[in-house]
């Protein structure tokens, strides 16, 4: 299995925007831990606000989450919301497992 390419997770994460302010979150600086081990990676981030609203919350979680998974070699990806007043509900719902397919 190859390592996971930084510069491809940096690239994959200067693609998402804050829906507010029209910026990468990368240039807003709010990505605050970035750990890759194997195929894994976990990411925590905050937001401009702490009462961001949840549906912009919830976004770039998402989009994170996908951005993340886009980047080839990543397996996993656990991404976690720190420091909004949603930030439970928000990890939750982004990290929840996807369902298994029908047999």
């Amino acid at each position: 299995m190859s390592q996971v390419d930084q510069s491809a997770i940096d690239a994959a994460m200067a693609k998402i925007m804050d829906p507010e302010l029209g910026r990468p979150i990368t240039d807003l600086k709010l990505i605050d831990k970035l750990a890759v081990s194997g195929g894994s990676v976990d990411l925590e981030f905050h937001l401009t606000a702490p009462f961001c609203p949840p549906m912009f919350a919830l976004k770039i979680a998402s989009d994170i989450k996908a951005g993340l998974m886009s980047v080839p070699g990543v397996t996993e990806a656990r991404v976690t919301l720190r420091g909004h007043y949603l930030a439970e509900a928000v990890n939750k719902q982004v990290n929840k497992a996807a369902p298994a397919p029908a047999q």
